[in-house]
């Protein structure tokens, strides 16, 4: 099974771009790495200190993503995956069991630290979605405010520091390993990414 790997800042379409993959090349499995955020002790010490901690890779616990992956990857039935809860700050386990009969499948890694968990992106389809700031700021405010509970100034200072180090970082990435730019102002860059994803396929 191919891994697609989706990045990108706060707000560039992530999430909807795997939604819509998923849906195109039937029974894909989408791991979310928002979903992998961590609740233990030393976060919530770190937090005190760290206002933008969940902002940071330090706080996204890589092994139990790769553990996921590796899971998917041996075809296992029954996978377990994580899922957070932003409002309470609380991580919850949860097993599914998994159907691989269809051969049009991908698995999709997407989130801000799907490019930095430990994996071999040689081996990976690479795609970096991209926005105008403004616009992507406009997704976040909308989504924060409706699922986890944030006013505008928090989601503003939240989102200009995550930008920040996104693009801080992502240098090294794009240097280093073959990435499909997504522009979402380009029209095109949309189809033209479905007709390379189903040659790979």
């Amino acid at each position: 099974m191919k891994t697609i790997v989706i990045t990108g800042p706060s707000g560039s379409g992530k999430s909807y771009l795997s939604n819509k993959l998923s849906t195109l090349f039937y029974n894909s499995i989408v791991v979310k790495t928002d979903s992998y955020y961590r609740d233990n002790i030393l976060i919530k010490f770190l937090s005190v200190f760290l206002y933008d901690i969940y902002d940071r890779p330090l706080s996204i616990n890589k092994n139990e993503i790769k553990n996921t992956l590796r899971s998917i990857n041996k075809r296992n039935r029954k996978i377990s995956f994580y899922n957070y809860d932003f409002k309470r700050k609380h991580s919850s386990k949860i097993t599914i069991n998994i159907d691989y009969k269809s051969d049009n499948q991908f698995l999709i890694l997407e989130g801000i630290f799907s490019h930095r968990i430990g994996i071999n992106n040689n081996e990976t389809i690479n795609i970096l979605c991209k926005d105008k700031k403004e616009i992507c700021f406009k997704r976040r405010l909308k989504r924060d405010q409706y699922e986890r509970g944030r006013n505008t100034r928090e989601v503003k200072r939240k989102f200009n520091t995550s930008w920040n180090l996104f693009y801080k970082n992502i240098g090294s990435y794009l240097n280093s390993n073959k990435v499909i730019i997504l522009d979402q102002e380009d029209k095109n860059s949309y189809e033209k990414l479905v007709l390379q994803l189903k040659k790979i396929k």
